[in-house]
This record gives C-alpha cells, structure tokens and sequence, in this order.
C-alpha cells in the first residue's frame, strides 16, 4: 500500500507551506481596497437623560 509511504507526501506537505507562506501573501496584500475608511468626527454626539416616572 504505497499510500503509507511518508517520503513524498511529506515532501508535498513542505513545498505546499513554502508555497502558501512565501508566494502568496505579497500577491494577496498587494491588492488595493476601493473603499477606504472614512475618518469619523470626534466629536461625541449629545445624549440626553431619561425622565421616567418610575413610580
């Protein structure tokens, strides 16, 4: 059953990572987002208290 063999299963295991952590991040972070976020007001808007007659 060759399938039991670990040699070139491992070897495809190693060049797969290799290839998943080296070559395709740059080519995924070199996309450009069209919406870029806005810069939202500091300012926090006024909150006005409650009045409710609890009893």
């Amino acid at each position: 059953m060759p399938q039991l063999n670990p040699y070139p299963w491992f070897a495809v295991l190693i060049f797969t990572w290799l290839v998943l952590t080296t070559i395709l991040p740059p080519k995924i972070l070199s996309h450009k987002f069209t919406n870029e976020p806005n810069a939202q007001a500091t300012k926090a808007p006024k909150t006005l208290p409650w009045n409710w007659q609890w009893h």
